[in-house]
């Protein structure tokens, strides 16, 4: 029996290289890895090499039957480049297309687009979470380059019957997450206190191996053919609750002070770190109803089994 041959890019980063091992674990697909740099893929799948902002470095498609597209250029906090925006639409717009185009030559099925929540926008109103329908409103040029390349994919599939799914994750964490997550593993750990006691949000998180679920589910279902997909592991806690829950998976007691969120933001401002309070402080929710409904998918793992994987890998990692 044939597996059906899946190209993964972005098969080094978190997301990319997840979904390579699952295909692998599945034993029902071939997975190949598209690379811009080594991975400790090789010698488990095919390596092919792949930049997204190198129009000499696209790889050949031909024989694969679906395209998971996980290289981004992704959200820079310290952006060092002159015109953010252009930087983002060649890596994110440019080359996304330019790959999606060579799909189209070669004869691929289906391109599964990995686009971010960043598309609707920053925040939501308590309990108003953003719908698959809402208008998309980014704000930042992050978040434009992924609306700009979602238009471009739509535009090439109605022209040339490609199908194209696309699927919008909030903040992804997971074993082997980085940045603000694991920033924040790390002062749970140390037993620094944090000033975030009050925090009364509402945020949508997705566990890795759910987004990686909901991945595999629209490489095989038809019915995903076309359609915006939002994802969670759809249960929305606050910031406070997060840090809580971590710290119980972690084995460790977090001190958290109560400072009033109003203070928080008076402090973020005079700090110039509102987008560091809006991140921790503002609400994002999203409504993963259309996508239960559409693929009779639901998350396979629970915040509370997410959370102790992530801590588990923390730990061991800690240990060696």
């Amino acid at each position: 029996m044939n597996c059906p041959k899946i190209l993964v890019t972005g098969a080094t980063g978190f997301v990319g290289e997840a979904v390579v091992f699952r295909l692998l674990l599945d034993k029902q697909f071939t997975p190949v890895a598209a690379v811009r740099a080594s991975t400790r893929l090789s010698g488990l799948c095919q390596i092919v090499s792949f930049d997204l902002e190198d129009p000499m470095r696209v790889p050949s498609l031909e024989g694969v039957d679906v395209v998971v597209h996980c290289a981004a250029r992704v959200h820079v906090m310290n952006e060092t480049a002159e015109d953010s925006l252009v930087a983002y639409r060649v890596a994110n717009v440019d080359g996304t297309l330019r790959l999606a185009r060579r799909a189209v030559k070669a004869g691929v099925s289906r391109f599964i687009f990995i686009s971010s929540i960043k598309v609707n926008g920053e925040r939501t109103d308590p309990d108003r979470p953003f719908k698959f329908t809402d208008v998309p409103a980014p704000a930042d040029p992050y978040g434009v380059s992924k609306l700009e390349a979602e238009n471009a994919l739509q535009k090439l599939s109605q022209e040339t019957g490609m199908d194209v799914v696309i699927i919008r994750p909030p903040l992804v964490y997971g074993p082997g997450v980085k940045a603000n997550f694991l920033n924040m593993i790390r002062w749970i750990n140390r037993g620094i206190p944090l000033p975030l006691g009050k925090v009364k949000n509402r945020r949508s998180f997705v566990a890795l191996g759910n987004l990686v679920d909901l991945v595999v589910t629209c490489i095989t279902k038809p019915a995903a053919a076309g359609q915006i997909f939002l994802v969670s592991d759809g249960e929305d806690i606050s910031t406070t609750q997060l840090l809580r829950r971590m710290a119980f998976a972690l084995g460790k007691a977090v001190i958290l002070l109560p400072i009033p969120v109003v203070m928080l933001k008076a402090a973020a401002s005079v700090l110039r770190k509102a987008a560091v309070f809006e991140r921790l402080c503002d609400s994002l929710q999203v409504d993963i109803r259309h996508t239960q409904e559409v693929l009779g998918w639901m998350p396979p793992l629970s915040t509370e089994q997410a959370l102790r994987q992530t801590a588990d890998y923390y730990q061991d990692r800690q240990a060696t």
